[in-house]
């Protein structure tokens, strides 16, 4: 890649200027445009003009601003689109881009042959030479271009290029100053005018937008250019204006000065309304051969520059490809293959298929460099300060449009070209792992959409009508024991919200900054193995107690603030109960919910039964515990478990409590079938453990309510005695939460 970025012909603007608007002013200006306005009408094809170039407008000002923010070396659009995307879809698209430019080589050729119809037909007449064949006149005219390119290069391709541009611009010159008859016994303009005809309006459009895709020829020169950052969008930008307009005026003249009928049925309706009629075929012959001539520059340029990212599985291949000639570093050897890949097409004659796809890999291309102009404007990238700048909105109608047209021009070939592309790229990363380009695009997108979201959510108001848990847990144990790992997992897979924080016992010095940072990196390992939802990170603090008032304090990843924290002790070695009880009242300080989680030894991968159980004293606790057995529920491991409620009550409340319960289920309101309430009647002597125990001896996990004032009573006992059961998460709700 090291030549193609240190040595290059040093053209200014007008080599893209000329590039470009020769293949926009091309061979279907000259042979369709006439049928279009025939088949549409003067404003049917105004508007096939206005929403073609609702497709290059866009690009031609994204590709403006991507060159105006980086250095553009070789390779025109491939080098924008790798240096944007990434090698890997760079290349994918790359590949696609230089075979639809090298097979335009062929396209353009043999347009270039039917510029001879006078020709033959004179030689015919006058002399009994009759041309059968036009390939007779198209795989010359390829070998004789092809030769001038790999033996004077781009020099000499430009000086031709210059005088078949004068040459189209003195054709379209005598066409305005021309006329007919008809212009005379007109009575009235009829802009609505048209013949009937099968041809829809997309169907036409698919023929005629070819016309408009020449504006991004130029781009391909780039790396023989002396400025790009400034040749690329004046150049650009040009063409295409200046090309729409002349587009609008052709179809006013061709409106005024024939009729729909001939309109349709003479594919060289021009040369009878100019000046002087040979000036068409020569206009004809000059555009075509100046297509022609700008796709061979461009397309080995293109290729040389995919070698030269060695994107091709063989160094041999890669270093054929990209070699150069010395001193102007002219694509030779890419050169050959592109002549290779136009004579096979030329030699088949009829492409009008290969036509198609020619044109869904141009709008592919098209629709890629709007998108990548879309994600920048989002993307918030400090090094993306581009010195010409288009509109998100510009950009996003643009890709937008490109798929629509696609679709609407060929679904089939559209569907086609997409799957070719595909393949390419999965073929790419199976060799080359180079894939940052997009994954910084799209990483500065999300983080500029999740910031938005952010404050937008802390501005908005806060209530319990929509409440949902945003948990924050901090454990030491995180990998011995990763239960409440588990539980987190659990809360924020489809509901909540959950901050994992690993605490790391000591004061912050660059030893422990470098545990925590291998630690975390170890609980990534662990988030993405489990595919939680899970935000993970450490905390180094001196004590337990300093890490919880840290903790407390810090934001929530959802943007609201954190309501709920969870803690974790071993029922078989509840060595960690103590430090839990002795800061419960920091977090009651808080005002956040509180769960304590007691983990046991048992494992089952089968998740089927969630037991809630409701005291009397549970009138603040009872709907938080309901609705995080809901939220639990959303995670697919517990898909097919179902919630059972259990509430103990006095006996003359049995009747009551059942029929409130009954009614919550008959709203739905609560995710529980009738036969899953249990109503217990409370026995005086059998404690409320016991039963429990009793109840929730299989359940896979047991939701128990707690109050502070029990807490302060009876201490760590009040967890303790749960022996028969598995894992109980204890549940303190600091006010009543509404189930809707």
């Amino acid at each position: 890649m090291k030549e193609l970025v240190t040595r290059k012909a040093g053209f200014g603007t007008l080599p893209v200027f000329f590039t470009a608007i020769s293949t926009i002013l091309g061979a279907v200006m000259f042979l369709r445009f006439g049928y279009a306005v025939g088949s549409v009408g003067f404003f049917g094809t105004v508007a096939i003009i206005l929403i073609g170039h609702l497709v290059t407008v866009p690009t031609a000002m994204a590709i403006a601003e991507i060159a105006t923010n980086q250095k553009v070396e070789g390779g025109g659009e491939y080098y924008i689109i790798s240096r944007s995307f990434g090698i890997n879809i760079g290349a994918a698209i790359g590949i696609a881009l230089y075979l639809s430019q090298g097979i335009s080589v062929a396209f353009y050729i043999i347009a270039f042959a039917e510029s001879f119809d006078p020709i033959i037909a004179w030689l015919a007449d006058n002399h009994g030479i009759v041309i059968y064949d036009k390939r007779l006149i198209s795989i010359p005219a390829l070998a004789l271009l092809s030769v001038l390119m790999l033996t004077k290069g781009a020099n000499l391709g430009m000086k031709a290029l210059y005088g078949v541009v004068v040459t189209l611009f003195v054709s379209l010159l005598m066409f305005f100053m021309g006329g007919t008859d008809y212009a005379t016994e007109v009575e009235s303009f009829d802009v609505l005018g048209h013949v009937t005809s099968n041809s829809g309006f997309f169907v036409v459009f698919a023929i005629i937008f070819p016309a408009f895709t020449g504006m991004t020829a130029g781009v391909g020169l780039s790396g023989d250019l002396k400025d790009p950052k400034k040749s690329i969008p004046m150049g650009t930008l040009a063409a295409t204006l200046i090309g729409m307009v002349i587009y609008v005026f052709i179809a006013y003249k061709l409106t005024f000065n024939a009729s729909p009928g001939d309109l349709v049925n003479d594919p060289l309706i021009m040369a009878k309304i100019a000046l002087w009629s040979p000036i068409i075929y020569i206009g004809l012959a000059a555009a075509t051969i100046s297509s022609a001539l700008g796709s061979i520059m461009v397309a080995p340029r293109t290729l040389q520059a995919l070698a030269g990212d060695k994107i091709f599985p063989a160094s041999g291949i890669n270093d054929f490809l990209s070699k150069g000639k010395k001193g102007s570093n002219e694509p030779v050897n890419a050169t050959l293959i592109t002549v290779g890949i136009a004579l096979f097409f030329v030699a088949m004659g009829d492409i009008d298929s290969v036509a198609k796809v020619i044109s869904m890999f141009f709008m592919v291309t098209y629709g890629a460099i709007c998108m990548i102009s879309f994600f920048q404007h989002f993307a918030a990238d400090p090094s993306y300060r581009p010195a010409f700048r288009s509109k998100w909105y510009i950009s996003l109608l643009g890709a937008l449009m490109c798929l629509f047209l696609v679709f609407k021009m060929d679904a089939a070939y559209a569907f086609f070209s997409m799957l070719i592309m595909v393949l390419i790229y999965l073929g790419l990363s199976r060799f080359n792992l180079e894939k940052s380009g997009m994954a910084n695009i799209f990483q500065g997108v999300i983080f500029q959409l999740i910031r938005q979201i952010q404050v937008f959510i802390q501005k908005a108001d806060k209530d319990d009508q929509n409440w949902r848990p945003s948990v924050i847990c901090i454990s030491g144990d995180s990998f011995e024991r990763p239960t409440a790992f588990e539980l987190m997992r659990w809360i924020s897979h489809r509901y909540g919200f959950g901050t994992y924080l690993h605490f790391i016992r000591g004061y912050f010095s660059k030893e422990t900054h470098a545990l925590s940072k291998s630690e975390l990196e170890r609980l990534i390992r662990v988030a993405d193995i489990s595919g939680s939802n899970v935000y993970v990170d450490t905390m180094v603090s001196p004590s337990y107690t300093s890490a919880i008032a840290q903790c407390l304090q810090l934001p929530s990843v959802s943007g609201k603030d954190n309501n709920m924290i969870l803690f974790e002790f071993s029922k078989r070695n509840p060595v960690n109960l103590a430090d839990i009880m002795e800061n419960y009242s920091i977090v009651r300080t808080s005002g956040f919910d509180t769960c304590i989680l007691a983990s046991s030894d048992r494992g089952l991968e089968i998740k089927s039964e969630i037991h809630i159980w409701i005291t009397p004293s549970d009138f603040n606790n009872s709907n938080l515990m309901i609705l995080l057995g809901y939220v639990i529920l959303g995670h697919p491991q517990w898909k097919k478990a179902e919630i059972k409620i259990s509430t103990i009550v006095p006996q003359e409340s049995v009747e009551a409590e059942k029929e409130e319960l009954l009614e919550l289920i008959k709203s739905g309101r609560l995710p529980i079938s009738a036969h899953n309430v249990n109503i217990i009647e409370r026995e005086e002597t059998r404690s409320n453990k016991e039963l429990i125990n009793q109840y929730s001896k299989d359940a896979d996990l047991t939701i128990v309510g707690f109050r502070s004032e029990a807490m302060k009573q009876m201490g760590e006992e009040l967890f303790q005695g749960f022996d028969e059961v598995g894992d109980v998460l204890f549940v303190n709700s600091t006010h009543s939460k509404i189930i809707k």
